[in-house]
This record gives structure tokens, sequence and C-alpha cells, in this order.
């Protein structure tokens, strides 16, 4: 029998304008601290953002959300930090036009399987 994984995951959102509070869900972070498991997937959705930002220039926003991935990835300094400190930063409250939902746990058995079921409910 498959021992249960616990998990950690955060929606990555796109915020064009921070006073306005308005935002759309454009990725998702998920870690496992026991099984040393990280994984991002960022899909925006150009169409949502313009609905929401038609007068905005979201080019650097959207250029910030591939740091997710090189955080993830361990590149560069990130190398010598573990997974759950990576997640941890990623997740951190900030006031800027790129930010992630507070984080929330789960139980699986399958990983991958939970990702893609989160990604395409939350973000897709």
């Amino acid at each position: 029998m498959q021992d249960k994984i616990l998990y950690e995951y955060a929606v990555i959102r796109l915020i064009p304008k921070v006073e306005r509070e308005e935002f759309v869900n454009v990725g998702l972070i998920m870690m496992s601290k026991r099984s040393k498991w990280i994984k991002v997937e960022i899909c925006p959705d150009i169409k949502r953002i313009e609905a929401i930002a038609r007068d905005t220039d979201t080019t650097l926003p959207l250029s910030q959300l591939e740091v997710f991935k090189s955080v993830c990835e361990g590149i560069g300094k990130f190398k010598e930090m573990p997974i759950e400190e990576r997640f941890r930063w990623l997740t951190a409250v900030k006031s800027t036009c790129v930010q992630t939902s507070r984080p929330h746990p789960g139980i699986t058995f399958d990983l991958d399987h939970t990702f893609n079921r989160l990604l395409t409910e939350l973000v897709k």
C-alpha cells in the first residue's frame, strides 16, 4: 500500500494594478518536504489579464513569472537552498504585481496527479 504524502501548494497571481487588488491566477507551485519534491507551472491567460489591465503594460510582471521556475529548479544561489525554503521564499507575502495565495496543505498518494488536477481547477 502506498504511503500518503503531505504537500503544500499556492496559486501564483498576477496583479496588474496592486491598488485595485484585482488579480488573475497564472500558475501553481506545489511542494512536498518529505518527498523532496517541488513543481511549478506558469500558464498566464493573456485575454484574462488584458480584461482587467487594458491600459497597463504587463510585459515586466509576466517576465518576472520566470523567477518561479528558476527558484524551483535551484538555479544560481537557490541551488543550495532546500526545497521547503525555496517554497517559503516564493510564497512569502509581498505587495508586488506577482504574488501567491497563502499556502494550503493537502494529502495525496500521487503528487503529479494532484498537481495537474489543482492546476486545471485553479488556473486553467
